[in-house]
Parts: C-alpha cells; structure tokens; sequence
C-alpha cells in the first residue's frame, strides 16, 4: 500500500520546533543587516520554511521518487525523444575529481585536460556527421537548432541576402517551427507524400530566392530513411539555400552514412538521446552542433583550438570565430552531459557505434512485426529506429483510443509511448525501443499490448488504475497551472 506521506507536501509534516540538525552558536562577530544587506534586500520578507528532522526530509524525497517512471527503472519506449538508458560507469567517470573540481574561470593553460577532452568530442562529432567544424556550447537540441538558424542568417546578412523563408515537413518535431520563429523566419510547412516522405513536387513550388533553410529530420518521425535526400538536398542548394537535419534520430544511421554526406549543410546531435546523457524533467541537455566548413565562421565562441607549440606538445586553446553571432551559452557548453557523451564514444569505438544502430533498427523493426496485427503501421513495410503504428481502427470499431492504451501500460509498469505525434497519423502511436533492450522486454511489451486490446473499452477510459493520478486533464493543466510550494 502506498505511504500516504509520500504525497504530502514538507509543509504538512512541519511541526515547530522540529530540526534535522544542530548548529553551534556563531562565533563571527555580529554587524547590523543593513551594513551586510542592502536595504531593498531587507524590505523582502523572509520565507518560511518546514520545520522538519531528517528521517522527515529523507522518507518525503525516496517515498516521492518511487512514483517516479524512469529508464532505470522501466522500459521506455518513447518515439522520438526516447530515454536510452544511461550507463553508470559514465556517471563515475564524470564525477572523477579531475573533472568535477574544475572551475570554469580558471586560466585554460589549467584546463588542457578537459580542453583536450572536448576537443576530441569536437573530433569525433565532425566524423560522425561528416560536417568538419563544430560548436558545443548548445544545452539542448532545440537550442541547438536555434543556433544553427542564427548561424545561417550570420552567413546569409554577410552575402547581403534577405532570405526569409525557413522551410519544414509536417512530420517535423515542433522544435523545428518553434526555432524557426524564434530566430526571425518565416515558416512554411510542406505536406508529406502517401509514403510518410518528402512530397519533391510540394517543395519544389515553395523554393525560391527567399528560401534560408529547408529543415529535415532523417530519419523522419515516422521512422522512414527519405530516400530522395540527396536530390532534396540538390533542390535546396539550386535555390541558394542550406539543408538542416535535425538529429534527434541519429541513433539509426551511426556508422552507415552521415548527413554532411548526403546533403545536409547544418546539424544538432541529441546527446541525451544518441550518446547516453541522462534526459528527462526538461534536463540537463547538450546540443552540440556541427556545420560545413563555410560556415565555421560564424558559429558561437568559443571553439576549441589545437596548437602546435613544438615537436613534442600540443597546447588547446580558445578562439572565438571572426564572424562568431556570440556566446549563447556560458562557458564552455554543457560540461557534465558533454564528458559522458565522450566517454560513451571513447567506449564504442567505430564498430561499437555502427552496432548501436544496428540493434536500434532490429528491436524496431522486430516490435513493429510482432505487433502489426493490432498495431497496423500506416508507412512503410521496414523502418528504422522507431515506428508509428494507428489505433484508428480500433478507435472506430470499439472506442479504444491510443490515449487508452498509453495510460494503460502505466498500470503493467510499462512507460507510454508518444501518442497524437505525428500529426500526419491518426491515433498515433509512436514507439522506439532503442538497442538497450533485450527480446525478453519487447516480448513482454508487445503481450502487454495484446491484453490490453482484449480489455473493456470502459475499463480503459478510466485507466490507469494503480497510481496516484490517474487521467488528470492536461490541457488546463499545461494552460492554467496551479504551482504550490507552501501552505497558504
């Protein structure tokens, strides 16, 4: 039975009085406030906080965490932004003291191990993308799409271009849009073809003189290789404009081909989702970007360097671009998502990457068979790393929505897959397992699914049944929210 404390707000178990720890008395000198606050600090009332002891505080946290869903603790199968399980003996490394103890005012010549560290991942990123100059200081792949947007307007200004026009699938992850605007374009969806694929007639009548970037996700959302994209990406460079790829599905190609080979000029790699740094809770996050190499020089400082001093030493060294569109992120990027990125690499080597997408695009492709009876997939007989199946039919012949079936799976201790996403599916329901997991926990997966089918429509409105919420109403909450942090 759950612990009802578990639930309760600090607040509630304050009782005056009631410490976690005894300090002794101060032996600094006293001074009036005013000589130690300034007065507009002053005129702010203090906040009062729960008066709690220790065994109060330890029991509210670890009792909240068990209602937490998490990768290390469930198989999370959620389509596009997946939590791949992130392995501990990375979480040691970058807690080693050479790394954690560092501190970022501190002069570079102090820092040539970590500056080492990062410019290798500077390195490996250009190999891996087949694009040579890199940026690291994005702290999440929508940041990092912002910045290679600003960093293509830095080009275009420079050329005395006005291009306006950013272009994107409608397939494409909201982020893309959402940059898009936020770094001053103007957005113009395409419509995809009856494949899931890039209509080429569609993009064709919107490609003009005003065209800055034509966004790209490839794999798509779908879960589909766009096959055209070096023709894509031809179109796109005939009208003057750059081809973005979004990475957020670079964990189905690593090692079999790179997007600066196949056209794209411009990309963001999801480090949480790709190299193993933890994600969730809206962070953290690190969304290094990679660019071709005319375009290095307006990338955000700083950018690590490789001198040369003599024969025997190399020295790394910090250099802002000539044409840099400037910091847009303190210090040196994400440094603690970054080391566990590196490490992650520096583990798997070429061959152990190639393997990752490998066994990403088996366990998909496996679920998606197994499951293609009551899970009809509309686009494309093979995927990649992920699917998106339709509970359409379902919907229409007994009411069983994808929703039903995602609060469902809560109560077998499964996380939901992404549903509603892509729009361009009805009743969607996008699933990406990823290469961590076993046939073991896809069979038991995929049997849950078929039980819940079989289940009461009725039954499954309500679902779940074994958590403390069970269908709150999301939209008032994501419009109105209600924050508490005390009694009032």
């Amino acid at each position: 039975m759950r612990n009802q404390l578990a639930t309760e707000l600090l607040f509630a178990l304050s009782q005056p009085g009631r410490r976690g720890a005894l300090f002794p008395d101060s032996d600094v000198p006293k001074k009036p406030l005013n000589e130690l606050i300034p007065q507009s600090a002053l005129a702010i009332q203090p906040t009062d906080l729960p008066e709690v002891t220790e065994p109060d505080v330890i029991r509210h946290f670890v009792n909240l965490s068990t209602l937490n869903m998490c990768v290390d603790t469930h198989f999370y199968p959620l389509g596009s932004c997946t939590m791949k399980y992130n392995p501990k003996r990375h979480e040691r490394l970058a807690g080693l003291p050479g790394i954690v103890d560092l501190h970022p005012y501190q002069n570079p010549s102090d820092l040539q191990g970590m500056l080492e560290m990062l410019y290798g991942m500077q390195e490996m990123l250009a190999e891996i993308s087949g694009l040579p100059a890199v940026s690291l200081q994005p702290a999440a792949g929508a940041q990092g799409e912002f910045t290679a947007l600003l960093t293509a307007k830095a080009y275009f200004e420079d050329r005395r271009e006005n291009r306006t026009k950013v272009l994107f699938p409608n397939s494409a992850h909201g982020t893309n849009p959402a940059s898009a605007a936020l770094a001053g374009f103007d957005c113009v969806q395409l419509e995809s073809s009856e494949e899931g694929l890039i209509d080429l007639e569609d993009l064709k009548t919107h490609l003009d003189d005003q065209t800055a970037v034509f966004m790209v996700t490839n794999p798509n959302t779908l879960g589909l290789f766009e096959k055209d994209i070096k023709q894509i990406a031809q179109m796109v460079h005939d009208a003057g404009g750059l081809v973005y790829i979004d990475g957020a599905n670079m964990n189905a190609i690593l090692g079999y081909t790179r997007p600066g080979d196949f056209g794209g000029d411009m990309m963001h790699f999801n480090v949480h989702k790709t190299f193993t740094g933890p994600h969730g809770a809206g962070g953290p996050g690190a969304g290094p970007i990679a660019v071709r190499d005319f375009l290095a020089d307006y990338l955000p400082g700083p950018v690590i360097k490789q001198t040369e001093i003599d024969s025997e030493e190399n020295q790394f060294v910090l250099e802002t671009p000539s044409k840099s569109i400037g910091r847009i992120r303190t210090f040196y990027g994400n440094i603690g998502i970054l080391v566990r990125g590196y490490c992650y690499l520096r583990t798997l080597g070429a061959e152990g990457l190639k393997a990752v997408s490998e066994n990403a695009v088996l366990n998909a492709n496996y679920l998606k068979i197994i499951l293609k009876d009551v899970l009809p997939v509309p686009n494309g007989e093979l995927c990649m790393h992920e699917f998106v199946a339709s509970a359409s039919k379902m919907k229409s012949e007994n009411g069983i929505t994808a929703m039903d079936i995602a609060k469902r799976l809560l109560d077998f201790g499964f996380h939901a897959p992404t549903v509603y996403f892509p729009l361009v599916v009805p009743e969607a329901i996008m699933v990406e397992p990823t290469e961590t997991e076993s046939k073991e926990t896809l069979d038991a997966f995929a049997e849950t699914i078929r039980q819940i089918v079989k289940e009461a429509p009725e039954f499954l409105h309500d679902a779940p049944h074994s958590t403390d919420i069970s269908r709150p109403d999301e939209v008032i909450a994501a419009r109105n929210p209600i924050l508490q942090c005390c009694e009032t």
